[in-house]
């Protein structure tokens, strides 16, 4: 993972997951979508990272953290943290 880049582990269908999108585009942030609907191993990624829990969306950083189900505020405030806003 370069530096800055973020991926999303996602579905359509997930509410979070849009508002996370929406505010990360308001802001210019560049993501990678990762749709746990069409593929399995994602869906698995998602599993391990949560301990189990199937939540999304999870939001990986380059600095190796992620965020599961993050408010607004919370992401805007990781994304300040990495000096990637």
């Amino acid at each position: 993972m370069t530096n800055n880049q973020i991926t999303m582990y996602s579905a359509d269908w997930c509410g979070d997951c849009r508002r996370s999108k929406r505010l990360m585009d308001e802001l210019n942030v560049a993501y990678t979508i990762i749709d746990v609907e069409n593929d399995t191993t994602a869906a698995e990624k998602v599993k391990e990272i949560n301990g189990g829990a199937q939540s999304i969306p999870v939001i990986v950083f380059s600095d190796g953290t992620h965020l599961t189900e993050p408010s607004d505020n919370d992401l805007k405030a990781k994304l300040t943290s990495l000096g990637i806003i």
